[in-house]
């Protein structure tokens, strides 16, 4: 580790620390605190730039360039060699600075004259604020003292900008940070829209004190606070209940030994003896932790974020006494607002939420699905909102198309709340056919099932008019839980959801994890695709423990009532035949314990995979019912990740092709014994579930919220009409059926 000297380090800091604290506006301080860093370290140039935008790069503040070119000067991200720190989020030092790539020269600044170049980027804990960069006429590089200086001084300047030291006034021309709308655009993780105010799911730590005047006491503030992180993650570790393979007790032990990393305290004491305080060393040895972790290329290690990003807050707030309860009060119509969130976290909130935003995500993530459970508006890969969002901020959530906007202005407000009272209105009038069959006007009916995973899914069945539940997701009472959930408390569970349901079937998913859906108290299997590798039915047949165990639970809260079971993810008739054989097993053994069994049993499959498409007919007659699983069958058959924004959009589900594939289903179904039904996001978009009951299909299964708009359309529909129409476009030529469905659908008027 490099020494500097302590004393003059320290000086600067404090010098730093009481140019921040003196009255006048945030341009005073950035220029105070680019004469104080230019007069220590002996330069002639010292230059502060701060990102305007995602994008773009201001100069603010300069002690030894032209004056005129402050405010005026700015470079886009990755731009000449402060872009390149920017982006890169490490120093960059060199003797010779025009002859580096990527250099660009700025004549209004005047910096021709300076060869050498030092630029640390301003950052703190994942979020990018600027580059601090330090010139001088000799052609010399920088020594590491002075780099790991600078660095010190840069991670200062972060706090100071989170505490609000730079904020601009109306007479200045600093930017004006928390104050301004704000549009982000991410992914839709569930449709909807909602208006409200932020509620911060963790609020950041605040440190208040960036500067330590005595290095000892803060060292052993340090060792005591990481003395009581150890104890706190060594009674979690004794606590926890490891399964029966200890794989989540491996991963608690590597979470363990993190904090009895002596490097890691190294660094830290290294930080507070050049003048941090241990607050502020911890938050430096995180955010440079953290911008080298982001670039991994192994998943591994950008997935111990996680885990850096956990044990680095737990230490803050130990620290600094803030709790997560910040004593702030949640706000009428809360929109939540969070880095990631995991189920069990956003099961505690309830019902109270009106939407969730988050940074990171995806469309089937754990968060997705309690969001559709709740049915409330979900946006994904919203970057940066953590970041710039206050608890109370107004914010609107689209759910549909992806986008939030931040304190939004009067108009975006006002077309946004027309948008809301269309869409209650339309659900006004869909509650109307509550009780109306989804007839088209020929007489043929389809029957609307719906989708749920949590006991408050349930009073939605009789409000949405659903004729049952056509998907019961039980991996929910895995996921949210710390460790395997007992066969008595899943029994008692799925008895109370048939007892909701009133005598109207429920179709019961066995435990469909793996791909993003990893248990808390299971080894990620770190593979390279995980959606086609182990996981649903795979790990059932491998894990028979769990299986076992769930169907027994089953038949048990069955107590003399149909029981409706389905296997996830059949990729090959061998696969189903294991699991219903285990099936039929269990009920020879609960019959002998004199258990009492289902008065009546259908087992059916969900058919994913396009190979089940092929399958022998004999596997479609051993099947009671089939289940295509549209989301991942129109992954597979576009090869088409759905959690990847890039490509996902791209493909049509109401291309013939699909269709083509659809129908031999239909087919194969129709020829045996199976009932067929469809469940996905595609059954509940009205378009969609048009065109497929018009092909054959007479069961879709939906999210509640999805009924009555597809009810309404299908009785306005005639569709022995609907289904020459598609056969004439496809005869046509045309690649899609999308656009001349939507054209039938506008000559049927509202």
């Amino acid at each position: 580790m490099p020494h500097r000297d302590d004393s003059d380090s320290r000086k600067l800091l404090r010098r730093l620390r009481d140019s921040l604290s003196a009255p006048g506006g945030g341009q005073d301080r950035l220029d105070a605190i680019t004469h104080e860093i230019a007069d220590s370290m002996g330069t002639e140039v010292c230059s502060i730039y701060l990102f305007r935008d995602a994008d773009t790069l201001e100069l603010c503040a300069s002690e030894g360039l032209r004056p005129e070119s402050v405010h005026n000067t700015r470079l886009r991200l990755g731009e000449g060699l402060v872009g390149r720190v920017a982006r890169s989020g490490r120093p960059l030092n060199t003797g010779n600075a025009p002859a580096q790539p990527g250099f660009r020269y700025m004549p209004e600044t005047g910096e021709e004259v300076f060869s050498a170049f030092l630029g640390v980027p301003i950052q703190r804990v994942g979020e990018k604020l600027g580059v601090l960069v330090v010139q001088s006429r000799d052609s010399r590089a920088f020594t590491e003292d002075d780099i790991y200086g600078l660095e010190v001084v840069a991670m200062v300047v972060a706090e100071m900008a989170e505490l609000g030291a730079f904020q601009g006034s109306q007479s200045d021309r600093m930017p004006l940070a928390h104050r301004f709308p704000a549009m982000f655009r991410g992914g839709t993780g569930q449709e909807g829209a909602a208006e409200g105010r932020v509620w911060l799911h963790e609020p950041r730590v605040i440190v208040t004190n960036p500067v330590g005047d005595d290095p000892v006491r803060e060292k052993a503030r340090l060792n005591e606070a990481i003395a009581e992180l150890r104890i706190y993650v060594d009674r979690l570790v004794a606590d926890a209940d490891m399964g029966a393979d200890g794989d989540h007790a491996e991963v608690m032990e590597a979470y363990r030994l993190f904090t009895r990393s002596r490097s890691w305290l190294k660094r830290m004491e290294a930080d507070i003896e050049l003048g941090l305080s241990a607050e502020a060393a911890v938050e430096k040895e995180q955010s440079q932790t953290r911008a080298r972790l982001e670039q991994a290329a192994d998943p591994y290690l950008r997935d111990r974020l996680h885990d850096l990003d956990d044990l680095s807050n737990r230490l803050l707030r130990i620290l600094t006494g803030q709790g997560r309860d910040t004593g702030a009060e949640m706000p009428d119509k809360p929109i939540l607002v969070a880095r990631n969130i995991g189920p069990a976290e956003l099961l505690d909130y309830g019902r109270k939420l009106k939407g969730v935003v988050l940074e990171e995500g995806s469309v089937g993530s754990h968060a997705a699905i309690v969001a559709r459970a709740l049915a409330i508006p979900l946006v994904i890969h919203a970057a940066r909102i953590t970041s710039e969002a206050l608890n109370g901020d107004p914010i609107l959530v689209d759910g549909d198309m992806g986008i939030v906007h931040l304190r939004p202005e009067d108009t975006v407000a006002a077309a946004f709340r027309d948008k809301i009272a269309m869409q209650a209105a339309a659900q006004q009038r869909y509650a109307g056919l509550r009780d109306q069959p989804a007839e088209d006007r020929a007489g043929k009916r389809v029957e609307l099932q719906m989708n749920a995973g949590l006991m408050a899914d349930l009073p939605s069945l009789a409000g949405s008019g659903a004729e049952g539940v056509g998907l019961f997701r039980t991996e929910l009472q895995f996921l949210t839980r710390t460790h395997v959930p007992r066969r008595a408390e899943l029994a008692a569970l799925y008895a109370r959801v048939m007892d909701a349901a009133q005598g109207k079937p429920v179709v019961f998913r066995t435990l469909d994890i793996g791909s993003d859906k990893v248990l808390p108290y299971m080894k990620p299997q770190d593979e390279p695709n995980p959606a086609m590798g182990w996981r649903a039915i795979r790990v059932g047949l491998d894990k028979r423990g769990v299986l076992r165990m769930q169907l027994q639970a089953l038949i048990r809260a069955a107590k003399g009532r149909p029981l409706h079971i389905m296997f996830p993810f059949i990729a090959e008739p061998s696969e189903y035949e294991a699991a219903h054989r285990l099936l039929m097993a269990e009920l020879g053994r609960e019959q002998a314990l004199g258990h009492v069994l289902p008065s009546d049993i259908r087992v059916g499959a969900m058919l994913e995979t396009p190979s089940m498409a092929f399958a022998p007919q004999s596997f479609f007659d051993g099947c009671d019912f089939i289940s295509i699983g549209g989301n991942d069958l129109k992954q597979f058959f576009f090869a088409a990740d759905r959690e990847n924004e890039r490509v996902r959009r791209r493909y049509d589900t109401l291309s013939f092709s699909f269709l083509s594939l659809l129908e031999q289903v239909i087919d194969r179904c129709n020829a045996s014994r199976a009932s067929l039904s469809f469940c996905g996001e595609d059954a509940g978009r009205p378009i969609e579930a048009l065109t497929f009951a018009a092909l054959g299909l007479r069961r879709l299964s939906m999210r509640p919220a999805s009924i009555g708009p597809v009810k309404h359309l299908i009785r306005r529909a005639n569709l022995d009409d609907l289904r020459e129409v598609i056969e004439a476009a496809r005869q046509a030529g045309a690649p899609s059926a999308r656009r001349a469905v939507s054209e039938y659908v506008v000559r049927l008027g509202s």
